[in-house]
């Protein structure tokens, strides 16, 4: 059983994302009442640093009076959130920024953060604790961005992150991308995005315009963690973005009690495979501060990924990696 609080998914386009991006939940106590979870109130904490922001649509595909449902695990906060372990920047974003808003860690590419604004804040997130207000991209920045790419011809990618780029009007995401594609060398745009699993209504027909419309090839990074949240509409959103010529990518973390079982990535990737989205990395829970609650071990991880291996053909096995600071790359994590 699922709480109804989508009333009518067809009116989506007319209302606008905006208007679903506004009427996101950001009580837990609304949320667990929802739910009929109020027994649940009590452990949790009502007044996080990092806000809860979780949108009605994404809501409406947890299980009624189920504590452990793993969407719902996703985004509350539970006092376990307060223990005080775990780092502010586990991979070294602050190090790797040359100046506001443009990290340059790995070869060949460059990422930028557009926005610290999110529609659901994954109570995981190795951003949780970033210094947006001063290490974000403004419009001032953005020249400094430009020249920056432009003067290393061995820079053939630019990503984009967040926060979540697709928060951004249309109108914006497109100007930047036109500015990058003059950029000759620059051939790729990857987008770092959450927004086709947790409000589909987001793409729309100027975003898949924009996307088609682009010179430079863009890949779509999603980031679904469990099968559960990809429904009919996702897939649907995730079918117009193939259709615009996007290449489609997911990753996970690997979450307790979330996804921590081979039956849960096995379906995940099967489900991903359905909707035309190849599974690209499946992470190890980034050290970050107020998610440690969320860790699981190095072998647990290795034993779900040979099982996957045993069971999936290897076009739907992820790359089980962790990101480390300072390092030229993910680092890969194979059994021995």
């Amino acid at each position: 059983m699922h709480v109804d609080l989508v009333k009518n998914p067809a009116s989506h386009e007319a209302h606008g994302w905006k208007r679903d991006l506004a009427e996101a939940i950001s009580s837990s106590e609304e949320l667990l009442r929802l739910l009929q979870l109020e027994h649940l109130i009590a452990s949790t904490d009502q007044r996080p640093a990092f806000r809860l922001r979780v949108p009605r649509s994404y809501v409406a595909k947890m299980r009624i009076a189920d504590e452990n449902d793993p969407l719902l695990r996703q985004v509350l906060p539970l006092d376990d959130e307060l223990s005080g372990s775990g780092m502010l920047d586990p991979v070294g974003d602050l190090d790797a920024m040359l100046s506001p808003g443009l990290l340059h860690k790995y070869h060949g590419r460059v990422l930028l953060i557009t926005t610290g604004a999110c529609a659901i804040h994954c109570r995981y997130c190795f951003r949780r604790n970033f210094p947006y207000s001063d290490a974000s991209l403004s419009p001032a920045h953005w020249r400094d961005a430009l020249g920056y790419i432009s003067d290393h011809k061995d820079i053939q990618e630019v990503i984009l992150s967040g926060g979540d780029p697709l928060v951004l009007d249309d109108h914006k995401l497109d100007h930047l991308q036109r500015q990058l594609g003059k950029i000759s060398h620059v051939k790729w745009l990857r987008i770092h995005t959450r927004l086709p699993v947790v409000l589909a209504s987001r793409v729309n027909n100027s975003l898949l315009k924009w996307i088609h419309d682009s010179a430079l090839r863009i890949t779509l990074v999603i980031h679904a963690n469990h099968a559960n949240e990809i429904g009919a509409q996702e897939q649907a959103a995730l079918a117009a973005l193939s259709r615009a010529g996007a290449t489609l990518l997911n990753q996970s973390v690997l979450l307790k009690r979330v996804n921590d079982s081979t039956d849960s990535m096995i379906e995940l990737s099967h489900r991903l495979h359905e909707c035309g989205v190849l599974p690209y990395y499946l992470h190890c829970l980034d050290k970050t501060r107020g998610a440690m609650h969320f860790e699981i071990s190095q072998a647990q991880a290795l034993k779900i990924m040979d099982d996957m291996r045993a069971k999936l053909p290897g076009y739907l096995v992820p790359r089980l990696v962790r990101e480390q600071a300072g390092e030229k790359s993910k680092t890969a994590i194979f059994s021995i």
